[in-house]
């Protein structure tokens, strides 16, 4: 009788199977990869992928999912951080990632959301739709967060702001795929992006700042 696989190791392994996508993806991009390619890199067998995953697309939207969970930490409660800090380590952390894309998902991105098959049924991916909402629920609440703590004192509702920061970083990860950082000056546009939620969530860590400072001028 085989060993009973329980699901702590299924869990490790599936993750470890995705690890492998994530490099071919990276390495061929969503046009260029195959579950062959995965078997190979993985060093597994034909049945031991499929066992997890159904075709190349379905390895996709589970990598997407995966991805999308790290990124969701930033926006974690965080004793040791206020809410504007870790804004801005999130930035710094989209810079590098969207500079070298070489090393990231981006170019595959953009191949599978420009896709034939995407956009002409998008109703047959459900969780596109929830990622957006998913993510729009997890900066809502960071937002709404933050202004509840007395660390923001947004201009605009919480939820505008969300949605305008998914939308201004889906199109700046979407042409740099097309152009290149350097063609999209993605460090400029990041601290554009920064200067815009700064004017809209009004931080209150920068007006204690300018408080001290000035009292540092008052006592001189």
């Amino acid at each position: 009788m085989s060993p009973k696989v329980n699901e702590e190791y299924k869990k490790q392994k599936k993750i470890a199977l995705l690890q492998s996508a994530k490099q071919v993806f990276i390495r061929k991009g969503y046009n260029g990869a195959t579950m062959q390619d995965i078997m190979e890199t993985a060093g597994v067998s034909r049945g031991a992928l499929y066992a997890y995953f159904d075709n190349i697309e379905h390895v996709y939207l589970e990598l997407l999912r995966h991805e999308d969970r790290k990124h969701e930490v930033y926006f974690r409660s965080d004793d040791r951080e206020n809410c504007w800090q870790q804004i801005k380590n999130w930035l710094n952390k989209q810079q590098d990632e969207i500079g070298s894309m070489e090393e990231n998902l981006v170019l595959a991105n953009s191949q599978f959301f420009s896709s034939a098959q995407y956009r002409n049924n998008k109703d047959a991916y459900p969780y596109i739709a929830a990622r957006y909402d998913g993510t729009l629920e997890v900066l809502t609440g960071f937002f709404e967060k933050g202004a509840a703590q007395g660390e923001f004192a947004p201009r605009l509702p919480a939820e505008s702001i969300a949605r305008y920061l998914i939308s201004f970083m889906d199109g700046l990860i979407m042409d740099t795929a097309h152009m290149g950082p350097e063609k999209t000056k993605v460090k400029e546009q990041l601290d554009a992006l920064l200067f815009t939620l700064e004017a809209m969530l009004d931080p209150v860590e920068n007006k204690t700042g300018t408080t001290e400072k000035e009292n540092k001028e008052d006592v001189i």
